[in-house]
């Protein structure tokens, strides 16, 4: 292995949780007033920290957001996890790969810690992931595409940027680990492989990624 950490994205990485969310989060801007698809959501949100919605409606209709969008979308979001959220396939094959070689790995998520762990214990890939191998937005000033979230993780990991590699689908995630000086592998089942174009490397499926980055 040519890195000596393994930075994943969750939601669309290791969850399966890009369609669900960006389709309540769509039905709920349209409810509050502002129009949006389900295509124009992952366009304009995929991989997103929720304060960056926030300043997207706001720059775009002069308006804000209810005070308490983030509880009423994450309950809703929670609740419809519970329901249907799978993991990635392939992703477990991966994680038993890389635990079985020895090599160091961590999530680093746009999420909350709770969106984190209420998809990690549906899906059962918490027994994956101890505290010290979660990090979010929540830890640091800027989500991505600043770059703050991917170096905070290697930190707390013990590994310089240029030794990881991270994991991504959206294209903010390849900004921020570009922007972090890190290689990125951009995982292109959701997403057209043109906008993740600043990525080290693109494949489609997450089974294969431990050979990939041998």
């Amino acid at each position: 292995m040519r890195y000596d950490l393994v930075i994943f994205d969750n939601d669309g990485v290791l969850v399966d949780s890009e369609p669900i969310s960006n389709t309540i989060l769509a039905a709920y801007l349209t409810e509050l007033g502002h129009p949006t698809s389900y295509e124009e959501s992952l366009r304009d949100y995929m991989g997103s920290a929720m304060h960056r919605i926030h300043e997207v409606v706001q720059e775009r209709s002069g308006r804000q957001l209810p005070d308490d969008f983030d509880d009423v979308f994450h309950g809703r979001v929670f609740a419809a996890f519970e329901r249907e959220l799978e993991p990635v396939p392939g992703a477990v094959q991966v994680l038993e790969k890389l635990a079985a070689d020895g090599v160091p790995y961590c999530v680093a998520s746009s999420g909350s810690h709770e969106r984190i762990r209420v998809g990690h214990r549906k899906t059962g890939l918490d027994r994956w992931f101890d505290e010290g191998r979660v990090f979010s937005s929540q830890d640091v000033g800027r989500g991505k595409p600043a770059p703050d979230l991917f170096l905070h993780a290697a930190e707390r990991m013990g590994v310089p940027p240029q030794k990881c590699v991270v994991v991504e689908d959206s294209p903010l995630g390849v900004r921020a680990a570009n922007a972090a000086g890190m290689d990125v592998y951009g995982f292109t089942a959701m997403t057209p492989a043109a906008r993740l174009a600043g990525a080290t490397q693109l494949f489609s499926d997450m089974g294969g990624l431990a050979d990939l980055l041998v």
